[in-house]
């Protein structure tokens, strides 16, 4: 006959089945599990208050200094929303000797180095860079060296921010793609410096050697931690780019895509001592349009950051022509069909067929 006293003892040391009665060892799992969710939540409790406080900081940080609508005469808002991107070469934030060392030096005013059009939407995002030698018809605008009015004329995409500045480029843009840009963020040498070096530098892949005297580029093939300067100097380079500008702008959009994923990384999101001096060196030289909010500034950091994982397409705007003799300069000339294909689709939110490829 079996003893009950025993079945109870050797029945004690298995785990108890949702049949049995439980036990009081068979609490605690629970009771340690209850403890560990309110350390999760009390920690993000903490992060939600830290996270309100920077929120609200880095709002009053924001530079809003550009009137999307200064010259009128705006394309219709199409679908999905439309970020223009731009590098400038502004020497603001930077010494003297950091101009020689970045070698930032050279011709007056304020120009672009790069251009990139971001487009969000039901079919995803699209970022498609603008090359800065791309040949345009800048509108016609008030020349404040003369204070004569200029009539509509052929020339550079970049030589309407250095006539009109934000303002004439947004318009440039809009007239030449038909695209209703609504938002613009601008970031100058020491900002993109500063967020570089903030971030502990962006690892790169090079396929070969890169060498350029004017940029200051000097780096060998194969895998680097790119720090601040070195950085610029990779996105500056273009002289050694079979394609010129356009080789240029490819470059560039790989360095934002990597830039954004590594900014991206939970490491660095949810570390104060990385992302504090990287929001800080990023908002310092940041412009951006009047309706512009850290929402949207996230938002669009966001997308940046699906065309990197992926979730996404980088174009480079379609040419017929590369180094193409002007008036103006050798200039690249934008394919006049697929250009306005792809514009179309970006305009009407359609998904996007065109590659870029020549």
């Amino acid at each position: 006959m079996t003893d009950p006293l025993a079945t109870r003892e050797r029945f004690a040391d298995r785990p108890s089945s949702r049949y049995g009665p439980r036990r009081a060892h068979a609490r605690q799992p629970k009771v340690k599990r209850r403890r560990l969710r309110r350390a999760v939540l009390v920690l993000l409790a903490v992060v939600v208050v830290a996270a309100g406080g920077t929120y609200g900081w880095a709002e009053t940080r924001l530079n809003r200094d550009v009137d999307l609508g200064a010259y009128g005469d705006r394309p219709a808002p199409g679908k999905g929303t439309n970020y223009l991107i731009v590098g400038s070469d502004s020497r603001d934030g930077l010494s003297e000797d950091d101009v020689q060392d970045l070698h930032a030096g050279g011709g007056g005013g304020r120009r672009t180095d790069s251009m990139m059009l971001l487009h969000t939407g039901a079919n995803g995002t699209s970022m498609v860079s603008l090359p800065r030698d791309s040949w345009v018809t800048v509108p016609g605008r008030l020349d404040t060296s003369t204070g004569k009015t200029k009539r509509p004329e052929g020339d550079k995409l970049n030589a309407a921010f250095a006539y009109g500045g934000p303002e004439l480029l947004v318009h440039t843009v809009e007239q030449n793609t038909g695209l209703r840009i609504d938002h613009y963020a601008e970031i100058g040498f020491a900002g993109f410096v500063n967020i570089v070096d903030a971030i502990g530098g962006v690892r790169m892949c090079l396929d070969r050697n890169i060498k350029d005297e004017k940029s200051g580029a000097d780096l060998r093939k194969g895998c680097h931690t790119l720090n601040g300067k070195q950085a610029l100097a990779f996105v500056r380079q273009r002289h050694q780019e079979k394609e010129g500008d356009l080789g240029r702008s490819k470059n560039q959009q790989k360095f934002l895509s990597t830039l954004a994923h590594q900014a991206a990384r939970p490491d660095t999101l949810f570390d104060p001592l990385e992302m504090g001096p990287a929001m800080q060196a990023g908002l310092d030289t940041l412009i951006v349009d009047k309706d512009m909010s850290l929402r949207d500034l996230t938002r669009m950091f966001r997308a940046v950051q699906s065309v990197t994982g992926g979730h996404g397409k980088q174009i480079n705007v379609p040419v017929s022509g590369i180094g193409v003799p002007t008036p103006k300069g050798n200039v690249l000339k934008w394919d006049a069909k697929r250009s306005a294909r792809l514009f179309a689709d970006l305009r009407h939110d359609r998904p996007v067929t065109e590659t870029g490829r020549p």
